[in-house]
């Protein structure tokens, strides 16, 4: 490998990634396939949102081991089944030691399903629309790991209105993972073979295309 331990590194298939995505194995694989790629659909969109809240304070690995377990205990995420989750369901996801037993965590992901549900009416387009609303004019162009932000204006206006909907844990910092995650904002690092991946920012940071 070809390292810079701020910037890109230059891996052994001949790739350029980031420090985090460099080992072979889950963390690369995600790198690869997943993140910064938009998503289809209310829950998948629910299911990030909700996952990046479980992240908090923890890291992403933590969660991305979990995700299998996550997926079947909150029926994937389907947004009505979660809303109709009661005392029972959260008692019996407090014992299951396959995912972060977090009572305020848990509550908040059925409290967020029967936001998005609220959201339904109240936005065109749901959950998804809303999300999409906070997409900025440009994109960062980070060339090296500390050049990456970890929040914004838009984050913070998405934390915001997020939470007068009635949504929990979704702090500015959690947002801006979020958009990360979902290619509203592109932070693959100048170098990386995935900027610009998503079609949704060309590699300098100007948009590409509207969702």
């Amino acid at each position: 490998m070809t390292d810079d331990p701020l910037g890109v590194t230059v891996c052994e298939d001949g790739l350029a990634r980031p420090p985090w995505a460099v080992t072979p194995g889950m963390m690369r694989d995600y790198y690869d396939t997943e993140w910064g790629m938009p998503v289809d659909g209310e829950s998948a969109h629910f299911e990030r949102l909700c996952l990046e809240g479980f992240q908090s304070g923890l890291s992403w690995a933590t969660i991305l081991r979990k995700r299998p377990a996550f997926r079947e205990v909150f029926c994937d995420f389907d947004v009505d089944t979660v809303a109709a989750f009661g005392e029972t369901d959260v008692e019996r996801l407090l014992t299951d030691a396959r995912i972060i037993r977090h009572r305020g965590k848990i509550e908040a992901t059925i409290g967020n399903a029967a936001a998005t549900i609220a959201l339904r009416d109240a936005v065109d387009g749901g959950l998804v629309s809303l999300l999409w609303s906070f997409r900025p004019d440009r994109t960062p162009t980070p060339e090296t790991i500390t050049e990456v932000p970890t929040s914004s204006p838009e984050s913070v206006a998405m934390s915001k209105e997020l939470r007068r909907r009635g949504f929990r844990f979704v702090g500015p910092t959690t947002m801006y993972a979020l958009m990360e995650a979902l290619g509203i904002v592109d932070t693959h690092l100048v170098g990386s073979f995935r900027r610009g991946s998503s079609g949704v920012w060309a590699p300098d940071g100007s948009p590409r295309a509207r969702r």
